[in-house]
């Protein structure tokens, strides 16, 4: 990942990284990452996650279709 610093302007630069580290998610891995987290624990968040992006989806196509 690369940001370029134009200006000497550095606070503006770093800005950037974190939003490009933010959108690809390394903050949250990086928390996930802190501890060991079981397997069983594991597979019950991202089943958790995955039903919560369907609900959302389902929503979204929902509100778009009442719209249309």
């Amino acid at each position: 990942m690369q940001v370029s610093v134009r200006d000497n302007n550095v606070e503006q630069a770093l800005r950037a990284l974190k939003k490009k580290l933010q959108r690809e998610g390394v903050f949250r891995e990086m928390k996930l990452k802190q501890h060991f987290e079981k397997p069983s624990v594991k597979k019950a968040r991202e089943k958790a996650e995955a039903v919560r992006r369907a609900r959302k989806l389902a929503r979204k196509k929902a509100q778009r279709e009442g719209a249309l």
